[in-house]
């Protein structure tokens, strides 16, 4: 018996995956990792994969990054966790002084917890507990986009919009008025992303005007809809969504989750509509991919409507017992370190340029709709007819074939049902993305021929 079916075989008497149907390792083995330095992941037969997808998104500078490695091994010698509250640490303090300063202007305070989703429930929880606190408890609907998805807490879930992960449990949701996607996918042949974004903004603006009395907040993924199919969007949208917020008195939520730490082109998505949203919510590349940790940013604005004597019970009461982990926090400190010193956004331009390049032959394949690409951030759909743009059925899972191809040539690439995407370490070299590239390619061909 091999390393990996021993390793398989303990897995799957002991685990249940996430975001898995177990029934699918009777015939799709779990691939059990050894070691990972760069953008390669080693099992324990030692066969290795590029890492395509940053495990879920999280990963920006390479495995074992020795950097991020050191601020973790010191910080554990010093203070390894403590309570957050009554009490402080300097890595805690020092990471939200510096997200203050990075972030847009506006954002200046920091609350703490432990992954994407509850930076989400907090972002939900503190908009509605102020309008209760200033006297607006009408105020009470939040306001998603068609598509969109926020996490897998049932305050997150609710504000998502993927029936894939949501409607078994929409009996446990809250309601919430779904606006219609800016995605510009649909856009109609010669329109331009921003035409269409545009177009797509009069239905939202129409829905804030009749019913802004009662919407606390609008919620939405700048500029890409990750789980939604990696589906991208003009900047524009943005800029007339923070001006109708500001004009209707609907706090505006930012979930850059995904999308923050350079993957979109800037250090987050929404500078790139020069914005100030009333809350921001970061995790994944927060730490380097390292350790959970989150932050939602919020105004001083929000801040002061909680800031009170104790009796009046205004106090923002919700807690995490990990919040604000020192390791966390200096795991994340590394790695905004490599952003001041290492140019990585200019870097990354380089690097997106090569993905674009590298697979722009591709939006002419037969089964292909569209390449789009916003930064760091690259999606190839496929579709069964080109014209019309019918999709696969998703039964058929022809990116399970693509996945299962891609392993078989050194990469760890993850569609997301019919769409293949390119969310990498941003340590890839040229060489390396134009593999991902050519795997892509013959995995299309393998995955849409009958």
């Amino acid at each position: 018996m091999s390393k990996n079916s021993m390793w398989m075989q303990r897995d799957l008497s002991a685990l249940w995956h996430p975001c898995t149907q177990m029934k699918d390792h009777e015939r799709l083995p779990v691939i059990p990792i050894r070691t990972a330095k760069g953008v390669w992941l080693e099992d324990f037969d030692g066969n290795r994969y590029i890492d395509a997808v940053s495990s879920w998104w999280v990963n920006l500078f390479g495995h074992c990054n020795p950097r991020i490695n050191e601020a973790i091994k010191t910080q554990l010698d010093t203070l390894e966790h403590v309570i957050l509250a009554g009490f402080s640490h300097e890595p805690v303090i020092e990471l939200s002084e510096r997200l203050i300063r990075l972030a847009p202007p506006g954002l200046t305070k920091c609350f703490y917890a432990d992954n994407g989703s509850s930076a989400i429930e907090v972002a939900l929880k503190m908009s509605f507990h102020y309008w209760k606190n200033v006297g607006q408890p009408k105020k009470r609907s939040f306001v998603n986009l068609a598509n969109s998805y926020h996490g897998e807490t049932l305050g997150a879930l609710a504000l998502g919009d993927v029936p894939l992960y949501k409607e078994t449990y929409e009996p446990l949701l809250i309601d919430v008025i779904t606006a219609p996607t800016p995605d510009c996918y649909y856009r109609d042949e010669g329109e331009s992303w921003e035409a269409y974004s545009l177009r797509q903004f009069v239905k939202m603006e129409a829905l804030l005007e009749a019913r802004h009395t009662e919407i606390a907040a609008v919620i939405v993924e700048p500029l890409v809809q990750c789980a939604g199919g990696m589906r991208m969007y003009h900047p524009v949208y943005l800029t007339k969504l923070r001006e109708i917020c500001s004009r209707l008195n609907v706090h505006l939520i930012a979930d850059e989750i995904a999308v923050g730490f350079g993957r979109t082109g800037t250090l987050f998505a929404c500078e790139q509509a020069g914005i100030t949203p009333d809350f921001m919510c970061l995790s994944k590349g927060l730490t380097g991919g390292y350790l959970p940790l989150s932050v939602t940013l919020t105004t001083t604005q929000v801040y002061d409507a909680f800031y009170d004597n104790y009796e009046s019970l205004k106090a923002f009461l919700h807690s995490h017992s990990y919040t604000g982990n020192p390791l966390g926090c200096s795991a994340a400190l590394a790695t905004l370190d490599i952003f001041a010193s290492d140019h990585v956004i200019e870097k990354n331009q380089k690097l997106a340029a090569v993905m674009a390049e590298s697979t722009q032959h591709l939006a002419a394949h037969p089964h292909v709709a569209e390449v789009r690409q916003q930064g760091m951030i690259l999606a190839i759909e496929m579709v069964k007819d080109k014209q019309t743009r019918t999709p696969f059925p998703w039964q058929e899972r022809r990116g399970l074939r693509v996945f299962q191809h891609a392993l078989s040539r050194e990469v760890l690439m993850r569609p997301l049902g019919n769409v293949i995407y390119f969310m990498p370490p941003y340590v890839i070299d040229e060489a390396q993305l134009r593999h991902l590239a050519l795997v892509a390619e013959e995995g299309i061909h393998l995955a849409t021929r009958d």
